[in-house]
């Protein structure tokens, strides 16, 4: 755990994860930061306590007692948001003091209650303060399914220091850079990536109420915002709001000037079919990936798909179905409301189609709105004129995305 001043009286604890699924699900490659805050007035306030690794609750107070805190003197144990890695110290601590508060929303209050058995809490509205002397004053903010309907911000109201729990957080570890204006370019560029991979993966279906989050935020006057993941932005606050505002567009059907090729093969003869494309793709020199399903992890390839402004699905039909691995796929995008796609399909079929019928269902479903050019189907391996409607549906698919593009 390491221990950063980001203004007076107020610090960061913050520890780095590894090999864990993150929400029991998302496969975290490059390891994520669990951020916490102190802030101290005439009475200690400490935001978004996280779960119980890295020898808590003994680091913990050993770091807090560094920094000049006595574990028992914190009065306050704000929750922006109940989920146990912002919320997971709250049974330690009532070990050790029985009379601090715990401030959150009147929706967070529910599960604190029901997780934790806690009935010391103060619910908090939009604009509420909480004034702990010295000048620092925490105002409260909900921003209700950022990602759980209970989510708020906290605003030091002195510093203008935002704590904005998941909302602008992203994976991915930090090492002795913690702040904005410290990241080298390559660690900039690093989470960039892990910022699209954390949106994609916990954020992307809420996108909605991400836009009014960000709106939210800009009223406030930010110029430092501490969230529960990633690092501080105390230099230029207004990039990590604008690349959330990017991100969601590629929620959206945006995306950077690249295609994404999600793909499956059975015998290799749709694989022959994705070879070719992807001479056409270099050929016209356009950015592509590739992500093999059932090879690739779902954390990946929703991340993947969500930056990309083009996507090609290449899948045979399997027992009259969609290939099982890329219908697997689709859905969970779909899941993930991933809309207005730029896309084309093709895929081979052996004695019966049916690949064709499944994706128009799962877009149905799934309302995901892709913006399809005409597939091509080919029975067994494909042939020179399939190659070539191949050929014509990637340049079509060049040509469509090329609106759709955002840096």
């Amino acid at each position: 755990m390491k221990k950063l001043k980001i203004a007076d009286g107020i610090y960061m604890l913050t520890m780095n994860v590894e090999d864990v699924l993150f929400e029991g699900i998302w496969e975290i490659a490059n390891g994520v930061t669990l951020n916490s805050y102190i802030v101290q007035g005439d009475k200690t306030a400490i935001i978004d306590g996280v779960i119980g690794w890295d020898g808590v609750p003994e680091t913990l107070y050993k770091n807090l007692e560094e920094i000049g805190v006595d574990p028992k003197s914190i009065d306050y144990l704000i929750v922006n948001h109940m989920e146990p890695d912002h919320s997971g110290w709250i049974s330690n601590f009532r070990k050790i003091k029985d009379d601090f508060t715990i401030i959150c929303t009147d929706k967070a209050a529910k599960m604190v209650a029901s997780f934790y058995g806690e009935d010391k809490i103060r619910v908090v509205k939009e604009g509420d303060t909480l004034d702990l002397g010295k000048g620092k004053i925490l105002s409260f903010h909900p921003v209700p399914n950022v990602h759980w309907p209970d989510t708020m911000y906290t605003f030091e109201k002195d510093t203008k220091t935002l704590f904005s729990c998941d909302m602008f957080g992203a994976f991915g570890r930090m090492g002795d850079h913690c702040f904005d204006d410290e990241l080298t370019p390559d660690e900039v560029e690093f989470f960039e990536i892990e910022g699209i991979r954390y949106y994609s993966n916990v954020m992307a279906t809420f996108t909605p109420s991400v836009k009014k989050a960000i709106e939210k935020a800009k009223t406030l006057e930010v110029k430092t915002i501490a969230p529960g993941h990633g690092p501080v932005y105390r230099k230029n606050p207004g990039k990590i709001m604008d690349d959330y505002s990017r991100f969601a567009q590629y929620a959206e059907g945006a995306g950077k000037n690249e295609i994404t090729i999600l793909w499956g093969s059975m015998y290799g003869m749709t694989e022959k079919a994705v070879k070719y494309a992807e001479s056409i793709l270099k050929r016209e020199g356009v950015k592509y990936n590739k992500l093999k399903m059932p090879l690739e992890s779902e954390s990946e390839m929703v991340a993947t798909i969500l930056r990309s402004a083009g996507i090609i699905v290449a899948a045979p039909t399997y027992e009259y179905k969609l290939f099982p691995p890329v219908a697997t796929a689709l859905n969970e995008v779909g899941r993930k409301k991933i809309t207005g796609k730029a896309a084309f399909r093709f895929g081979s079929y052996g004695w019966s189609g049916g690949a064709e019928k499944e994706l128009a269902e799962i877009l149905e479903r799934n309302k995901m709105n892709w913006d399809f050019i005409e597939s091509v189907e080919f029975e067994g391996a494909p042939r020179e004129e399939d190659l070539k409607r191949v050929e014509a549906g990637v340049l079509a698919l060049i040509e469509k995305m090329k609106s759709k593009v955002v840096a």
